[in-house]
């Protein structure tokens, strides 16, 4: 194992790797960790839970498996790519399971995206099969986003074909049960007459966009177990067996699929599907019903369930685990209250540890965790054992480094729309996250990203930091800081912000109670009703700068 290099002036320039990673640990296929974590925790084993409230045990989960996987692999082709459009409930997992035993690959479609970024995904993919559900179309008011797929042309002559799970389920007849149950008392063979491998694409995500145009990710199967037996053994002892976990946020986002449902699933942690991280109200409520004792959220979400609670939901949650944004002061505070300090709502009665990591769809996702026992705040925790990093320095920023990583959770490559199907590898296998940050002691923290830097004045100014510093003086709103062209300075700051009050003003106090200067405090500041977020939980950049675009018109 390598010896860790110091940040700053000497940045790491080469690999890095701070606990190591057994690399039998990531070969495996999907399914075949499935199978090895029902013969290690047992078939009667409750696993799966959604809305529904109907628990599915290891045995029943497997059987679904089959019967659905045989039925929908009878209308894709081998290695095809098939769309799964559906929200988190116990179907999608099924839905994934089943395509993968049968040597399909899956695609998890964004269904908050719009239908302009879903006919690109589809395209991309290519998904000539979108598989989707009746119930939920008519719940979430996506006709017309159905409609765009259907009229959506992938190959010369072929359009996207959409089927619904009701219409596959109504016709799967006596006999489909039997051949399941016979594959499921033999599920190996399933896998091997399909011919699946480590190695061989299993899921295709598609980046959030943020930044720009959306790419398909290409996941492996080894990518994705090697992620969650990662993530399990740097939280050795911290999560077990006994817990429950709470997983609102969507699969087709990676945090929600890898971290939120294939680390419990894989490691025998029963897990608690929600549809939606929205539902501020009664995700609190399913928590205490439940009684889970681990929540995956993001910070945005985090605010909204404290806020909504009522004393005692959250309770029983024992480690929260964020990811995908910053985790601010006044959410650790909403969280860690206790009755004796007046508080109200989930501040009375939740003292659940937030736990903050780091990730990238690329990489699985999840990059790094702060731990129980191993925890400092304001960074994003220790790198996961079998992770390379490397930092490359930036130009204007002496004190950290743009970070790489190389290991078994990075992805196969992208998919981009140009080259529809065709995988583009990483150099190297090295994935460039394009995030500005420190490294010490295995512990990363976050600058920025590379492109939320602005240049004001020939210096770099960190916007996340500049967020930061907004946060301290406004912690109850919502905040995100953006850039915009100035002739004179090359650019400017603008504030955007839920805070009615806000004055630039009360922003250049606090800066300077903050040894701040004053090229950080933002020249223009836009007031919104809610700032835009992705169905992840991230802020929606790209509509961000549309309203400051707007605000200036």
């Amino acid at each position: 194992m390598s010896e860790p290099s110091q940040t700053g002036a000497d940045p790491i320039r080469h690999g890095v790797v701070f606990a190591p990673f057994a690399p039998a640990l990531a070969r495996d296929t999907l399914f075949g960790a499935v199978l090895a974590a029902l013969r290690r925790h047992g078939a009667d084993k409750v696993i799966l839970e959604d809305v529904e409230r109907q628990p599915m045990t290891y045995g029943r989960l497997l059987l679904a498996s089959l019967v659905l996987g045989r039925a929908l692999s009878r209308e894709a082709r081998p290695g095809e790519v098939v769309g799964l459009l559906l929200p988190n409930v116990a179907g999608l997992l099924v839905s994934l399971l089943g395509l993968n035993a049968n040597g399909r690959v899956a695609a998890l479609l964004n269904f908050t995206a719009g239908a302009r970024n879903l006919v690109s995904a589809v395209r991309t993919g290519p998904c000539p099969l979108v598989v989707t559900s009746r119930r939920f179309i008519a719940q979430a008011k996506l006709d017309d986003v159905v409609a765009a797929l259907a009229a959506t042309e992938v190959a010369p002559g072929r359009k996207v074909r959409i089927i619904y799970l009701e219409d596959v389920r109504k016709g799967l007849g006596v006999g489909d049960k039997l051949v399941g149950f016979v594959q499921s008392k033999l599920p190996g063979l399933v896998q091997r007459r399909a011919s699946l491998r480590p190695d061989k694409t299993a899921v295709i995500l598609f980046t959030s966009g943020t930044e720009g145009v959306p790419k398909g990710v290409a996941l492996t199967n080894a990518n994705l177990v090697a992620n969650a037996r990662q993530i399990w053994q740097h939280a050795a002892g911290m999560l077990t067996p006994a817990d429950t976990a709470m997983n609102p946020l969507p699969m087709f986002h990676s945090f929600g699929l890898t971290a939120g449902t294939l680390v419990g699933v894989l490691n025998g942690m029963k897990v608690v599907l929600y549809p939606s991280p929205l539902h501020y109200r009664q995700i609190p409520k399913l928590i205490a019903d439940t009684r889970s004792t681990v929540l995956f959220a993001t910070d945005t979400f985090l605010q909204g369930y404290a806020r909504s609670a009522d004393p005692g939901d959250l309770a029983s949650v024992r480690f929260v685990i964020a990811g995908a944004e910053k985790v601010r002061d006044a959410t650790r505070s909403l969280w860690g209250h206790s009755a004796s300090d007046g508080q109200t709502g989930a501040a009375a009665t939740a003292r659940a540890v937030i736990l903050e990591g780091y990730g990238a769809t690329e990489c699985s996702p999840v990059i790094a965790c702060n731990l129980p026992q191993a925890h400092r705040p304001g960074t994003v925790g220790l790198v996961l054992p079998g992770i390379e990093v490397k930092l490359e320095p930036v130009d204007g920023i002496p004190d950290g480094g743009k970070l790489s990583v190389r290991g078994p959770n990075v992805m196969a490559g992208y998919i981009v729309a140009s080259a529809p199907g065709v995988v583009l590898p990483p150099p190297d296998g090295w994935h460039d996250t394009g995030d500005i940050v420190t490294l010490a002691d295995g512990f990363i923290t976050i600058a920025g990203r590379a492109k939320r830097f602005a240049k004001l004045g020939g210096e770099m100014v960190s916007l996340a930091a500049v967020e930061q510093m907004v946060g301290t003086l406004w912690p109850d709103q919502q905040h995100v800081v953006v850039a915009e062209p100035d002739e004179r300075k090359g650019e400017q700051l603008v504030l955007v912000t839920s805070n009615a009050a806000a004055t630039r003003e009360a922003l250049l106090a606090t800066a300077r109670a903050q040894g701040f200067p004053e090229l950080w405090v933002p020249r223009r500041i836009v007031v919104v009703p809610v700032i835009p977020v992705l169905g992840s939980g991230k802020v929606d950049l790209a509509a961000t700068r549309a309203l400051v675009s707007r605000a200036a018109t």
